[in-house]
């Protein structure tokens, strides 16, 4: 326990300092490591008190909500205390509006961050600006102003046409006029109007593309494959109940090493396909991403999950949603069949008091989908007085869905934060973002199990980053397959009612 415990704390430590750096370092001038020594007082606290008092003794509420909520506000304050005042006065006078163009950052949820800073705009003279005018049409956009910001040209005035005609109308002129020299982004403001903002463009920065880094390396994405499939595969053998004394036995009898393959390839297919949809969309709407990387760890279940790179901006709502929903949605439908094999191939076992998740008597009432497959797969021996031993492929089934719901969490960027900012807008994603992260908190007071997702979700943005074309809203199809998706992930989290279960006769 101790060791899983340290082990969760050093990994998220070393996230949350990236994190830190990456995203605030550039704009305040208070040292990166007070900002993340704040990050991580409330997970140091907690992780203290349960290496004191144990598990099966929570933190008492106070010590749950007050570092939270402290640590945040402080850690805003210190920001704001260091903040690097921009190169120009204007700069200040809409904050709200190009707070969001400072920097770049693409990302997908289990996925790492890339930011690319952006240059600074010079600002035009006379004849660019007419040209720019010029880009406008009177009939679909009509520009009142144009304010120049450190990283942006903003462009006001009133829409008159639908986003998505007048964002591809003033997009190509704008092409035509100042080749690849901009980016153009349509966003809403504070006051619910759209806006332009031109942006310099990270690629015609590069004056030799050749020396770019490499968008794709299929030899890391191999290493890092070969190296979980050998890491899962141990964690296999000791979750299959194999006992094993040494490594030179484990690899000397390749009958005791094949024992753990069932878990791994099963794990490694839910992870590789959830992956594999975000990276086929991205394909498709022609978005720069690597491949997916696997994060082999040794020791635990072998593996700290997948993730892809986001290269370039995502055009619209519409492909950031679904680049969003590709990923959990794909790894769902792969998730279901292995999971009813390996409850079919399980066991029941008298239940335990054990209120933890625990594969070898695991209680299916913590999850209401967990406890409908259950009781299909396993009949009448599944009753309230039992529990399921799990089968590997059961286990890794299991860990699919706990995949497939952290990732639908509509928190920041996060495939559920994404799928929330595309069908809601960004300030509306981010605020059912910071919902969602005290909710979660509070779940975690009642069923401790969510202790370590509290904490993950408090140290990611709950803000989104923006599309090119931030205003143009989903179809009703999309829509609807959201709503889904938020419904599946209640269905995963939540336990089932006691009314179902009695109906289910267990």
């Amino acid at each position: 326990m101790i060791f899983w415990l340290l082990s969760l704390v050093f990994l998220l430590g070393f996230i949350t300092y990236l994190v830190v750096q990456r995203s605030v370092a550039s704009i305040t001038r208070t040292p990166v490591w007070i900002l993340w020594l704040v990050m991580m007082t409330p997970a140091l606290i907690w992780s203290t008190w349960t290496l004191v008092y144990g598990e099966n003794n929570p933190p008492p509420p106070i010590l749950v909500i007050g570092p939270f909520v402290t640590c945040t506000l402080l850690y805003w304050l210190l920001i704001r205390l260091g903040r690097i005042p921009n190169s120009t006065s204007s700069s200040a006078s809409q904050p709200t509006d190009s707070s969001s163009l400072q920097e770049t950052k693409h990302h997908l949820p289990d996925d790492s961050t890339v930011t690319e800073k952006q240059a600074v705009v010079k600002p035009l003279n006379k004849e660019e600006e007419a040209s720019l005018q010029s880009c406008f049409p009177w009939s679909v956009y009509y520009v009142q102003n144009i304010e120049y910001r450190p990283q942006a040209v903003i462009c006001r005035g009133q829409l008159r046409a639908t986003p998505d005609a007048a964002y591809q109308t003033i997009r190509d002129n704008i092409a035509a006029q100042f080749g690849d020299r901009f980016l153009v982004m349509l966003q809403e403001g504070a006051n619910g109007k759209p806006f332009f903002a031109l942006v310099p463009n990270p690629q015609s920065q590069q004056a030799d593309q050749s020396k770019q880094e490499p968008l794709t390396r299929p030899g890391l994405a191999l290493g890092l494959l070969i190296a979980t499939l050998l890491t899962t595969t141990l964690a296999g053998v000791e979750i299959a109940g194999v006992s094993v004394t040494s490594l030179s036995q484990l690899f000397g009898e390749p009958r005791l090493f094949l024992a753990g393959l069932p878990y791994a390839l099963s794990l490694m297919t839910i992870l590789g396909i959830h992956e594999s949809g975000h990276y086929l969309t991205a394909r498709f709407y022609q978005v720069r991403a690597t491949l997916p990387y696997f994060i082999p760890v040794p020791f635990f279940l072998g593996t700290f999950g997948a993730f892809i790179q986001i290269r370039s901006p995502i055009p619209n709502r519409k492909a950031l949603f679904d680049l969003g929903i590709s990923g959990p949605m794909t790894g769902f439908i792969i998730t279901l069949p292995i999971l009813w094999w390996g409850l079919m191939h399980s066991s029941t076992v008298p239940v335990t008091d054990q209120v933890n998740l625990n594969f070898n008597a695991l209680n299916p009432h913590t999850s209401f989908l967990l406890a409908l497959l259950s009781k299909l797969a396993l009949g009448s021996a599944l009753t309230a007085e039992t529990a399921i031993k799990l089968h590997p492929v059961a286990i890794a089934g299991s860990l699919g869905l706990i995949v497939t719901a952290l990732n639908l969490m509509p928190v920041g960027q996060l495939d559920g934060g994404h799928i929330v900012h595309a069908m809601f807008g960004q300030r509306t994603g981010a605020l059912i973002g910071q919902v969602t992260r005290l909710l979660v908190l509070g779940l975690s007071l009642v069923q401790k199990d969510f202790f370590v997702w509290a904490v993950l979700l408090f140290f990611m943005s709950a803000v989104d980053a923006p599309a090119l074309n931030d205003v143009s809203e989903l179809d009703n199809r999309r829509d609807l397959l959201g709503l889904f998706a938020l419904g599946l992930l209640l269905m995963i989290i939540l336990p089932a009612p006691r009314l179902v279960t009695q109906l289910l006769g267990f």
